[in-house]
């Protein structure tokens, strides 16, 4: 006489994972709704026109400089007191990336010395590459 042994299944506890795709779907939607991007306007500039304005590839690397007509002077979202701390914080930006573009707006209205004085900051600084904002003049 034989004897049947059953054996006795065991049971596979896991995690379902049916519904994974439709969770990570709702959270990468969520995520895209509440975030909210922040564009710094900077000061209110009035840019000079130009006839031939070409546009940044990207703005990856690109720190802006802002003027208006009043000299105060902006870069990234910091005022600065004085012009001698441009120096500082542009060398401190170049440090950090090597291909740091400055990108220079810069108000119509704004004193010519400033502008020199900013120029020689940022010699001083060895920020060479340079770039200035204009819009496109009306044909």
């Amino acid at each position: 006489m034989a004897i049947k042994i059953e054996k006795k299944s065991k049971l596979k506890i896991g995690i379902p994972t049916a519904s994974m795709p439709d969770i990570i779907f709702q959270l990468l939607i969520f995520f895209m709704v509440s975030t909210v991007l922040r564009e710094y306007t900077g000061l209110k500039v009035e840019l000079p026109e130009a006839v031939k304005v070409q546009k940044l590839a990207t703005k990856r690397h690109v720190s802006t400089i802002w003027v208006d007509r009043f000299n105060n002077i902006v870069i990234d979202d910091v005022s600065v007191k004085k012009i001698t701390d441009l120096r500082t914080i542009v060398y401190n930006k170049l440090v950090e990336d090597k291909q740091l573009i400055i990108s220079l707006r810069i108000d119509k209205e704004a004193d010519m010395g400033i502008v020199t004085d900013i120029h020689q900051e940022l010699r001083k600084a060895n920020a060479l590459r340079i770039n200035y904002s204009a819009i496109p003049a009306v044909r």
